[in-house]
């Protein structure tokens, strides 16, 4: 049995396929950010399902794509974890760049493959090996274009009396915007960065709005020129994304990319369906 396994920061997706390709059983836990969480914690959201914990022992492999493995560090914190987990297993871990990367470009052609979920990332990939030019330092120092910065900006337009009344009115309806709630998901929660990436689907719902239109422009414009156009040959061969907000703001992104000559390629909400194929043809 095979686990394949594609992980944000607020959610993983996990696969269980045969040597045949066939779906054993799929599932979903809380994200595996190894930048935000300890050992106990892997573990716990691993016990915490029944899928897994039950057929831990059955897996000869597992590959896992994950948010905050960019680094040799994190990598191998994970793999000692897993390893110790999934006992008869072997393990594979790699930065999540390469499940976008396998899900959406054609074997061995060119592209420029980003992700925009709750985290970003930016990459390209020469049809055998993935560059990149901007390492990451998290959601506080980068993750321009992501959800968790668009859920900042909602936070600070909402407390420094920015946003717009009746905006403020439904967005009070919708979320605990009361500061020790806030500060406690923040400060003393684990995954700060996907806390505030949950408030991102509010500006998503009313992106028509100006001041919505405004925060979603300026940032996925930033994240255009901080990322994408790090790399020359940007305008020469196709930019593929994935993840919930390039999904959902597809047409922006392609506004914005248009006006920079940057060609808009695949879009994908989620990668996990792209890897089934690609490790039934690479088994």
């Amino acid at each position: 049995m095979k686990l394949l396994v594609d992980s944000g920061s607020t959610k993983a997706d996990w696969i269980a396929i045969d040597d045949t390709g066939k779906v054993l059983f799929t599932t979903q836990t809380l994200g595996l950010n190894p930048e935000v969480l300890d050992k106990d914690e892997v573990i716990a959201r691993l016990d915490d399902k029944f899928d897994i914990s039950h057929n831990k022992d059955k897996a000869s492999h597992l590959y896992f794509y994950g948010a905050g493995c960019g680094t040799d560090r994190m990598k191998d914190f994970l793999t000692e974890v897993f390893k110790k987990y999934f006992t008869n297993a072997a393990v594979s871990v790699h930065e999540d760049t390469y499940a976008a990367v396998y899900a959406t470009t054609p074997k061995n052609e060119e592209a420029i493959v980003s992700i925009l979920g709750t985290g970003s990332n930016c990459s390209f990939f020469d049809g055998t090996i993935l560059h990149q030019k901007v390492q990451s330092l998290g959601y506080i120092a980068m993750d321009d274009g992501s959800g968790n910065r668009f859920g900042r900006s909602l936070i600070r337009g909402y407390y420094f009396n920015k946003m717009p009344l009746e905006l403020a009115k439904e967005f009070e309806e919708e979320y605990n915007l009361d500061a020790d709630y806030i500060k406690a998901n923040l400060y003393k929660e684990p995954n700060p960065n996907a806390y505030l990436a949950t408030l991102a689907k509010f500006i998503i719902k009313h992106k028509d709005n100006e001041f919505c239109k405004k925060i979603i422009y300026k940032e996925l414009k930033k994240f255009a020129k901080n990322y994408i156009m790090q790399y020359d040959n940007c305008k020469t061969v196709p930019v593929h994304f994935v993840g919930s907000i390039a999904f959902y703001l597809k047409d922006e992104l392609e506004e914005i990319l248009t006006k920079y000559d940057i060609k808009i390629g695949n879009v994908l909400r989620r990668p996990i369906d792209g890897l089934i194929a690609y490790h039934i043809l690479n088994k």
